[in-house]
C-alpha cells in the first residue's frame, strides 16, 4: 500500500525506469513553467484578481466621491461663516426692498443707503434656509463661486442684457414698487 502508483506500474512490468524518469522530468518542467497549477485553478485565480482589481477601482471612485462631498460641505460651512461674520445690519431699515426668490416675492426692510448699494451692486442678498442676509459684493462673489443657488440678488455693474428692448429707457432712481 505504501508503494506509489509509479512503483506499482514498474513492478507489474507495464513501464520501465526510463519512462518513469521521463514522466518525473516532464512533471517537474510543468511545475516550473505553469507554477504547478491546473488550467482551471489559473483561471479562477485570474478571475479573483480581476474581481479584486474591479473592487479596488469601485472603492477608489467611491472614496473620491466622498472626499468631494466632504470638501463641498466644508466650503458651504466656510461660506456661511463668512456670511454670518460679514452681514450688514438692517437695524433702522424703514424702506421696503422687494425682490423675487424663484417665483416668490420677498421683502426686506433696509435703509436708504443700503437700498442704493444693493441697486448699485455694492451689496447683495443671499439666502440661508428661510433667512435672507445682506452682504458686501466680495462675499456675494464668493457665494456665486461656491453655491450659486444661495445668491438671490446681486446687481452687478454692467450686467445689462444686450437684447433688452427697454435698454434705452432708464429707470428712475426713486421708483418704488
Amino acid at each position: 500500500m505504501a508503494n506509489s502508483l509509479q512503483d506499482q506500474l514498474l513492478k507489474a512490468g507495464l513501464v520501465d525506469e526510463q519512462q518513469l524518469k521521463q514522466a518525473k522530468s516532464k512533471k517537474r518542467k510543468q511545475k516550473r513553467a505553469g507554477g504547478g497549477r491546473a488550467p482551471a485553478d489559473t483561471q479562477r485565480r485570474a478571475a479573483a484578481e480581476q474581481a479584486a482589481a474591479e473592487k479596488r477601482r469601485r472603492d477608489q471612485a467611491l472614496n473620491r466621491e466622498r472626499e468631494l462631498e466632504r470638501q463641498r460641505k466644508a466650503e458651504l460651512v466656510a461660506l456661511w461663516q463668512l456670511v454670518r461674520d460679514n452681514r450688514v445690519s438692517r437695524d433702522g431699515g424703514d424702506l421696503a426692498y422687494n425682490f423675487t426668490d424663484g417665483s416668490a416675492l420677498k421683502r426686506l426692510y433696509v435703509t436708504g443707503a443700503q437700498q442704493q448699494a444693493i441697486a448699485g451692486g455694492d451689496l447683495a442678498i443671499v439666502r440661508h434656509d428661510d433667512f435672507y442676509e445682506i452682504v458686501p459684493a466680495a462675499i456675494a462673489q464668493r457665494a456665486e463661486q461656491t453655491d450659486p443657488a444661495t445668491l438671490v440678488v446681486w446687481n452687478k455693474p454692467g450686467d445689462a442684457d444686450p437684447d433688452d428692448p427697454y435698454a434705452e429707457f432708464e429707470v428712475p432712481d426713486d421708483l418704488m414698487w
